[in-house]
């Protein structure tokens, strides 16, 4: 875990883990691309969410809080149903479903699929939604809430779709404070200029 209190290490290695022999050559940081003049330029990363369900909703999550952690100029771009992550109403009721998922399987057992069937079945999704919180708390992930705090207080930026918005026919209330502004494709193109586009 970092010493920074403030953008904890998710998924890094545990105190008293082995470390990994790095590579020949590999790089400890990255750093920043350079320009055509030669200059290094500042990195910056967008991520794009687009996705509302539980487990889709942590991979932008973590990949920011971590750019964040490496002095990275992040920002999120909330789309489509991602736009569930920062609306008041949804953002702490993400379910976490076995339909559409081809690659579902118990976590433990990694070669015993679950078949998707099972996921029509009344309260399964209940079930699985419970099982995943309760797997993310016991590893010390913070909710999709916390986790939003926390990209905010640590500088992140974001941003909401206007087409998304409008589509879900919400107002400026019914969004979650840290988003400074609902904004249009075009305003998103020229936001990203120069970044590195992670589309989840």
């Amino acid at each position: 875990m970092t010493d920074n209190p403030i953008i904890p290490d998710f998924g890094g290695p545990k105190a008293d883990a082995p470390k990994a022999d790095k590579p020949k050559g590999a790089k400890a940081v990255a750093e920043a691309a350079p320009a055509a003049s030669g200059e290094a330029k500042p990195r910056k990363m967008v991520f794009i969410a687009s996705k509302g369900n539980l487990d889709m909703a942590y991979p932008a999550l973590i990949m920011a809080n971590a750019a964040l952690g490496e002095g990275v100029e992040t920002h999120i771009f909330f789309t489509f149903w991602g736009f569930d992550l920062v609306t008041e109403r949804t953002m702490d009721h993400l379910k976490f479903s076995m339909l559409g998922n081809t690659a579902m399987h118990l976590p433990q057992v990694p070669k015993m699929p679950i078949p998707q069937l099972l996921g029509a079945l009344p309260g399964v999704t209940a079930g699985t939604t419970l099982y995943m919180k309760k797997t993310l708390d016991k590893l010390e992930i913070p909710s999709v809430r916390e986790m939003l705090d926390i990209i905010v207080a640590s500088g992140g930026h974001l941003w909401g779709c206007k087409l998304s918005f409008d589509m879900n026919g919400l107002s400026e209330d019914d969004l979650y404070d840290g988003v400074e502004a609902v904004i249009s494709a075009t305003d998103f193109i020229e936001l990203s200029e120069g970044a590195q586009v992670i589309f989840v």
